[in-house]
């Protein structure tokens, strides 16, 4: 019988990649190449480039003709799932604290209290604390219109107040549990994930203050782009009456509140304290998982933003409708970024790297890192990278005899080596540039350094606590 003829799930379990890491690599490259000609060169629109290329990549390396479709719209709608619904509630959300004045009252607050040089730095101080239960994106999302109410109360370029914040989030998701990027590596190599965090908050503030707030102001004085009108935000009139700074905090808790509690039952319930398969333990989980969360935000902010402020039925209906329409775009190009992706992942390029870069005679550290590394630019996504050289590795980690903190060391290196130079076939690399309004030239310079930054800076800290716990 042959491929075509088989079912589409057999054709999947079927078809082996056959070309080596040397012409996979090239298509791959060839890819982002094209990507990149014809988004800055030819001025092509991004969503409909990557779906283009997506195909052509698809074609190229070897993925059977019936199963191209299904792989690129696996990508673009497994991305969509985690991107879409956080997007568009957060957007509502921002809408509705822009509108009300809540974003200029507590703008105007944090510039009273820390004054206008130091705006950069609390904002992202306030992420940091943010990051630590709330996921990168999640969380980025919630802080835009104060980022923006900010940059706009001082008259100062974005990327000034949007750096520093995305960079901590980004640090807190990457190096911290509970998120699952070093609880799923530290599982691998069976790492005790209470030294995991306490090396992670030990390197999370330096790195951030270099790859984040450091950086961040150096390319906002690069690049000064104005702020986004993505959510609102060019009302001239803002209300007489704005609710206090105490409401506007009270409404941004509620998601860190909710999903603190969901990673805490899951703690709970690993360390064996509580019975994770209880039924109320997953009833009450389901309140903190990142989407619902937003969703009662969302509720409560209309409540108190809107009917308690006697806002009208019809203009509130409006009003929110209004914050969807300028971040479509932002969903679409960010799906097709994870189609991209996706289709780079299925020609096995990811795999065939890791086979061929496992024995290259480097200490352990460092080959973990560099395999996670180059995962990481080859297929763009960060979790495939991290789950990937962690399961690679973990036999040889096991018999290496490690103590509890080297092994710790090499589950957060893995991670630093996972967040690095994320480019265009990166979902959260158009995230990040479409929310900030940036193009993809000013995004690889800003966004794509960042990332490569505190990827190596994390990797020689990390590098530094694990040579001194082998002295030890």
């Amino acid at each position: 019988m042959s491929l075509l003829a088989l079912p589409l799930a057999d054709q999947a379990d079927t078809w082996q990649q056959t070309l080596g890491v040397g012409p996979l690599l090239a298509i791959a490259i060839g890819a982002v190449a094209l990507i990149l000609v014809l988004i800055i060169g030819l001025r092509v629109h991004a969503f409909v480039t990557l779906v283009l290329v997506s195909l052509i990549t698809a074609f190229v390396a070897g993925i059977p003709a019936s199963e191209v479709v299904g792989t690129m719209t696996g990508g673009f709608g497994s991305t969509l799932a985690s991107v879409a619904l956080l997007v568009a509630l957060g957007a509502m959300i921002g809408r509705l604290i822009e509108h009300s004045g809540g974003a200029q009252s507590l703008a105007d607050a944090m510039v009273h209290k820390f004054g206008e040089k130091r705006a950069p730095f609390a904002l992202g101080i306030a992420s940091l604390i943010m990051g630590f239960p709330i996921f990168f994106d999640a969380g980025l999302i919630v802080m835009l219109p104060i980022i923006f109410a900010v940059a706009r109360r001082l008259n100062e370029p974005v990327l000034r107040y949007g750096l520093p914040a995305a960079a901590a989030f980004s640090v807190m998701h990457v190096f911290l549990p509970p998120h699952p990027g070093p609880v799923a590596a530290g599982e691998f190599f069976e790492a005790n994930i209470g030294f995991v965090m306490l090396i992670g908050l030990i390197i999370a503030f330096p790195l951030w203050y270099v790859s984040g707030y450091l950086w961040g102001l150096f390319a906002s004085d690069k690049h000064p782009l104005p702020v986004p009108a993505l959510l609102g935000g060019l009302d001239n009139d803002q209300p007489k009456n704005p609710p206090s700074v105490g409401t506007i905090i009270g409404l941004l808790l509620i998601p860190l509140v909710l999903i603190f509690m969901n990673t805490g039952l899951n703690t709970l319930g690993s360390a064996g304290v509580i019975d994770k398969d209880a039924g109320w333990v997953h009833f009450v989980r389901v309140f903190g998982e990142t989407p619902i969360a937003l969703l009662i935000t969302l509720l409560v902010t209309i409540i108190v933003l809107g009917f308690k402020r006697g806002e009208d039925k019809t203009a509130l209906e409006k009003l929110l409708d209004s914050a969807l329409g300028p971040i479509c775009s932002v969903v679409l190009i960010t799906g097709a970024g994870g189609m991209f992706g996706g289709v780079l992942r299925a020609s096995g390029i990811g795999d065939a790297m890791a086979d061929s870069l496992s024995n290259l005679g480097l200490p352990l550290i460092v080959a973990v890192y560099l395999v996670s590394v180059l995962l990481r630019l080859a297929q763009g996504s960060a979790t495939v990278a991290l789950v990937t050289t962690a399961g690679l590795f973990a036999p040889a980690v096991a018999a290496a005899g490690y103590n509890e903190i080297q092994l710790a060391c090499i589950t957060l290196a893995a991670a630093a080596g996972s967040v690095f130079c994320s480019h265009v076939n990166d979902s959260g690399f158009w995230l990040v540039g479409r929310l900030m309004d940036m193009d993809v030239k000013t995004t690889l310079k800003t966004w794509t350094v960042q990332q490569g930054v505190e990827s190596l800076l994390g990797f020689v800290l990390v590098a530094v606590i694990y040579g001194l716990a082998g002295m030890v």
